[in-house]
């Protein structure tokens, strides 16, 4: 019986899945939550043999539950279940040790194959995202020039990233000019076009 633990912050599509892993004669979902920082507690109560984990989550992402119960727990695998399959979504996933990567539109009856490969030892990548990842190079920003494009991309000027990220708005206009530099836009909306189409924000 391979034991499973399921992580998804929608209510309703939690429950489905877990009702569809249930279907299954040797799968057993031990544990679901709903919040990224519920994982790693949940993983050490009731030691799965996969964790099941979507990215996007209130408290910490999959991605960074991922590393916590990797770290905690190396002989549980993690399986990363995204609805935005980007290449750098899967380079972090991958840089944290998950075994398996694979998007939400994937037919169900995948997603148990999928569980069953990770727990076996395999690696499950979703073989679109692989390809784009391998022909699209990676994000040249760093995270804090990320955070600062991402607030800019809200609509934030440089006063309230300042204020937000405790920088100094001088700080912010150097970033705002290495983030135009680094991704050749002309300027701050092509920037935002830019790195949203490659997946980076």
């Amino acid at each position: 019986m391979i034991r499973v633990l399921l992580a998804e912050d929608m209510d309703l599509i939690r429950g489905a899945l877990v009702a569809l892993l249930d279907r299954e004669p040797d799968l057993r979902v031990v544990a679901e939550v709903s919040a990224g920082d519920q994982v790693l507690p949940a993983a050490l109560a009731h030691s799965p043999d996969v964790a099941v984990l979507d990215v996007g989550m209130p408290g910490i992402d999959g991605v960074e539950a991922a590393g916590r119960i990797i770290e905690r727990l190396p002989e549980c695998r993690v399986l990363i279940v995204t609805g935005s399959g980007t290449p750098e979504t899967l380079r972090r996933a991958l840089a944290a040790g998950a075994a398996g990567f694979m998007v939400k539109d994937a037919p169900p009856a995948e997603l148990a194959a999928a569980i069953r490969r990770v727990a076996a030892g395999e690696r499950v990548i979703d073989a679109q995202v692989a390809a784009r990842a391998l022909t699209q190079p990676p994000n040249p920003l760093t995270e804090r020039e990320t955070d600062v494009l991402r607030m800019a991309a809200s609509g934030a000027d440089p006063a309230e990233i300042a204020s937000t990220l405790h920088l100094s708005r001088g700080t912010v206009r150097n970033y705002l000019g290495a983030i135009l530099t680094k991704l050749g836009a002309r300027n701050r909306l092509d920037a935002v076009r830019i790195a949203s189409e490659a997946g980076w924000l």
